[in-house]
């Protein structure tokens, strides 16, 4: 792990209201308090459709948008979900273009077993061809969660890479986000690949390593798909956020999970609370918080044909422990010392 706390390089830093391009906010009463922490530093979000029923139907992105939109208003901010449909096999190309008439910007590629509530996902990519070519007619972006759940753990990034690579040369038209990168390896296919095919990637990724889960002891709160890895990975993470392109941008992946759930080993780190104070640590130690505001606020809203938002964030250097215990879920990084504080303006 990078040092969260350094010497002041500025004490006060104002950037464009932020996107997340990549957060689970959950259903059912747990998610107002969700909501309400992403919609705090977040004028936009891609809300990920995982949940149960999924979010495979015009009327169930409809009805989904209505709760979250619902959540927002009583949370008190002007922020608003960008929705995002389940690709399943055999949904059929009159169901993506439903999804894309009833708001869709995108859809989640989720290999089957990889990750939560993913048992009904693609465990042959061919399956999904034609609803591909129906996502490419329609303009939508592909969501793609980049793990082959066949292969050891730490592997799987680099395993399904060559999965990505078929996709992108087979739907020339088709706009590809590679989801929360993990590994150098995805980092280099991503610059490979041409510039219709961008990625995300998150806060835990860019401010851990596999030590900070399981060094001196085992932390449940660092547990997440694809799992954090080793220094040499996240110094390229680090390097591919920071250096301004615009083919990589911010998606936290904030993925909160009940205590009991987590101890049972399920995938996800609630990051949505701490995750801008992650940010211009990151940003901060490399040198490059003028390079912040790209990756949260631009690059993102570019790729997806959005306009920048126009409200502001604050980031100062106001020193906070983040809590053991936040919305009835243990956050990322409870009990660390962080140096920034983030608020809107």
């Amino acid at each position: 792990m990078f040092p969260l706390w350094s010497s002041p390089s500025v004490a006060d830093l104002e950037i464009r209201l932020p996107d997340d391009f990549h957060v689970h906010l959950r259903q059912g009463q747990a998610m107002a308090a969700y909501v309400a922490r992403t919609a705090a530093h977040f004028g936009r979000f891609l809300a990920m459709p995982n949940v149960v029923p999924p979010l495979s139907t015009a009327g169930s992105l409809a009805d989904y948008r209505l709760a979250v939109t619902a959540a927002v208003a009583a949370a008190g901010f002007d922020a608003e979900p960008v929705m995002c449909f389940k690709l399943l096999p055999g949904m059929g190309r009159d169901a993506v273009f439903a999804c894309a008439a009833a708001g869709a910007k995108a859809g989640k590629y989720y290999p089957a077993g990889a990750t939560t509530n993913s048992s009904d996902g693609i465990a042959d990519p061919g399956s999904v061809s034609d609803e591909l070519d129906a996502m490419e007619a329609a303009g939508l972006v592909l969501s793609v969660h980049a793990e082959d759940p066949r292969s050891p753990a730490l592997e799987r990034e680099a395993a399904f890479l060559p999965v990505v690579d078929r996709m992108v040369a087979h739907h020339r038209g088709l706009r590809i986000v590679v989801e929360h990168l993990s590994t150098a390896a995805a980092v280099d296919a991503v610059k490979l690949w041409p510039e219709r095919v961008s990625a995300t990637i998150s806060a835990h990724h860019l401010a851990f390593t596999i030590d900070d889960m399981m060094g001196d002891r085992l932390d449940p709160s660092y547990f997440c798909r694809p799992v954090l890895k080793g220094a040499r990975d996240r110094e390229a993470l680090v390097q591919a956020a920071t250096a301004g392109s615009p083919r990589f941008f911010f998606g936290s992946d904030s993925a909160p999970h009940p205590p009991a759930a987590k101890a049972a080993g399920s995938a996800g780190c609630y990051s949505s609370p701490v995750a801008m104070s992650l940010l211009a640590a990151v940003f901060e130690a490399a040198g490059r918080l003028d390079r912040l505001e790209a990756f949260v606020s631009e690059n993102g809203a570019r790729f997806y044909g959005l306009p920048y938002n126009t409200g502001k964030l604050g980031l100062s250097r106001s020193p906070w422990t983040v809590p053991s215990e936040l919305d009835g879920v243990t956050p990322l990084a409870a009990g660390r010392l962080l140096a920034w504080t983030a608020a809107r303006l």
